[in-house]
């Protein structure tokens, strides 16, 4: 029997590539595959779908990074109702400038995918080629498959099956993951993806989410490309569409360690001539109306605040507070 040897080229004579091709620049390359990783409630799928939108309008990831290669966007969301994402879409669209109706953004109603499954692998193939998507996103990969994410062997043949779609039909892929619950500071980010190792080694661009307090820090590695700084983002409902993700500033991105919560709202009220009703200072400081509580009810302990007339002010007299702090609080 006659065995035909491997294809070769010399390697002088195969096309030069001189630039990373991006599908948004710094963020995502070019029918790249990998995943989006965090830990729950870390805004994980909101961030997906500001990707989504970007890739869709040929507008600026997070008015910062910029689109390379636009086109239709194909999503799988399967932790959220199809209202509650149009209604995210919307309100990011909106915050943009943009209608939502005018952007070729598709989304899979099927509740259910099974990636390990012949016949989902084969519905999927087939919605990609009718769609022909610039960019696919699944999430998240705990719903998309029964396997066991520890076992190599049955993660391989799935990400070999997402590899092959990408390949074949020249798709970029993101799939939602989540974060393992403990993972050091000091350890490679691509240590937090929860289950095998194959997830890490598989990925051309990964991005981690992470929170501390109300921030979320985006780290970004690709294979082919510089690791970037990490930046910081947050999720502000100051939009006229509502709540959307937004760059933050560099003097914010690089503090290593913010001022307590407490010391920002001893500061206010020092500046501020009376008192201030709890939404006052929540909407000043920027954080959430429990972190504002929570933070009063410490320094009313310490004697340093008080309910007065109106709202909130520093102590006068030591030990005087007015009773009703409490029912404020909670009202708040």
């Amino acid at each position: 029997m006659t065995v035909d040897a491997l294809p070769v080229q010399r390697v002088s004579e195969l096309e030069e590539q001189k630039d990373v091709p991006w599908l948004v620049e710094g963020l995502w390359t070019q029918q790249g595959v990998g995943f989006l990783c965090g830990s729950p409630k870390s805004c994980k799928t909101w961030l997906a779908l500001e990707l989504a939108l970007s890739v869709a309008s040929n507008t600026a990831m997070l008015g910062h990074y910029e689109t390379a290669d636009p086109g239709a966007v194909l999503l799988f969301i399967a932790e959220d109702a199809p209202a509650m994402v149009r209604m995210r879409l919307s309100g990011i669209a909106h915050n943009r400038g943009l209608v939502l109706g005018d952007l070729p953004i598709h989304l899979v109603m099927q509740r259910s995918l099974r990636l390990e499954s012949v016949d989902d692998q084969a519905r999927l193939r087939a919605t990609v080629a009718q769609y022909k998507p610039k960019l696919l996103v699944l999430d998240p990969f705990v719903r998309l498959s029964s396997i066991d994410e520890n076992s190599s062997l049955e993660v391989s043949a799935v990400l070999a099956y997402l590899r092959a779609l990408q390949t074949n039909h020249g798709v970029a892929i993101l799939v939602v993951h989540h974060a393992r619950k403990s993972n050091g500071s000091s350890a490679a980010a691509g240590l937090a993806l929860r289950g095998s190792g194959d997830f890490w080694a598989w990925g051309d661009s990964n991005l981690y989410l992470s929170r501390k307090q109300e921030k979320l820090k985006l780290a970004v590695e690709h294979r082919s490309a510089a690791t970037p700084d990490p930046v910081t983002l947050e999720l502000s409902d100051e939009g006229p569409g509502g709540p959307f993700l937004r760059l933050c500033g560099p003097e914010t991105s690089h503090q290593p360690e913010s001022k307590p919560l407490t010391d920002r709202i001893l500061e206010l009220l020092r500046s501020t001539e009376g008192t201030r009703r709890v939404e006052d200072l929540r909407a000043d400081l920027r954080v959430r109306m429990q972190s504002v509580v929570d933070a009063l009810r410490e320094l009313e302990s310490a004697r340093q605040v008080q309910r007065v007339v109106g709202g909130w002010g520093l102590v006068t007299i030591p030990g005087e507070t007015e009773v009703g702090a409490e029912e404020q609080l909670t009202e708040g």
